[in-house]
C-alpha cells in the first residue's frame, strides 16, 4: 500500500465500496468493471479508479476488479481484520438498539458492556449483556481491554463522559450525542454522528421537489 495522506472524502467512500462489494459476493459475482460498479453505486467510474489508486490500485485492464480480492483488500484498509472490544454508554432506546445490532460483531466490533445512570435500567440484560452503573465503567474498561466506546447520551453529559473515557485509555469514540465532541488528546479518535442532520437534509430535498 502506498503510504500517503488520504483525503477524508475518500475514506468516507470506502465503507460504501465495501458494502456494495459484499452484496456482489453474496450474489456470486466474481469480477466487475469500474463502469459496472459505477452504475450500481452512483459514483463515477473515474472516481472509483482514483479512490482505489490511492491504495495502489487493484484492477487489471480488460478484466476489471476481482470482487473477493477487492472486498478483502478494502476490509484490511478499513482495519476490519482487527477486533475491537466495545462498550455502549447510554442504555436507553438507541443504546439498546445498537447493542442488538448483530452486524457489529460480524465486523469485529464486539460489544462487551453497557452502562447507564438510570437505576431502572441497571441490571437489565440486553442480548446477554447486563447494563451496569456508570460508576463501574472505569474499572470495566481496564479489566476488559476496551478499545472503543459508543456514546448515546444527552449533550449535557457527553463531554464529561468523553473526557473520562480518554482518561481510562479508550482509543476511539463513536458519538451519537447531539453535540460535536472535541478532545484535547489527539490520540483518541472521535466520529460524531448526527442523525437529525441527515433527517433535515432529507427534509430539504423533499421540499425542493414539491
Amino acid at each position: 500500500m502506498i503510504q500517503k495522506k488520504i483525503s477524508t472524502a475518500v475514506i468516507k467512500r470506502l465503507p460504501k465500496y465495501y458494502r456494495y462489494l459484499g452484496d456482489l459476493l453474496e450474489k456470486d459475482v466474481v469480477r466487475i468493471s469500474s463502469k459496472e460498479l459505477s452504475n450500481r453505486m452512483g459514483v463515477t467510474a473515474s472516481q472509483i479508479r482514483q479512490d482505489l489508486n490511492n491504495f495502489g490500485g487493484f484492477g487489471q485492464q480488460g478484466y476489471g476488479y476481482n470482487v473477493e480480492y477487492l472486498y478483502n483488500a478494502i476490509g484490511k484498509i478499513l482495519g476490519l481484520e482487527n477486533k475491537y472490544n466495545t462498550i455502549i454508554v447510554g442504555a436507553g432506546n438507541l443504546g439498546q438498539a445498537l447493542a442488538n445490532y448483530t452486524n457489529f460483531d460480524k465486523r469485529g466490533f464486539e460489544v462487551k458492556g453497557l452502562f447507564d445512570v438510570n437505576p431502572r435500567l441497571i441490571g437489565i440484560t440486553v442480548r446477554g449483556i447486563e447494563i451496569k452503573d456508570l460508576d463501574e465503567m472505569g474499572s470495566f474498561i481496564k479489566e476488559n481491554s476496551i478499545d472503543l466506546a459508543i456514546l448515546t447520551l444527552p449533550k449535557q453529559k457527553a463531554p464529561k463522559v468523553a473526557n473520562d473515557l480518554v482518561s481510562y485509555g479508550i482509543k476511539g469514540i463513536w458519538n451519537f450525542a447531539p453535540i460535536d465532541l472535541k478532545l484535547s488528546n489527539k490520540n483518541v479518535i472521535i466520529e460524531n454522528v448526527h442523525l437529525l442532520d441527515s433527517l433535515m437534509t432529507l427534509s430539504y430535498n423533499i421540499k425542493e421537489r414539491i
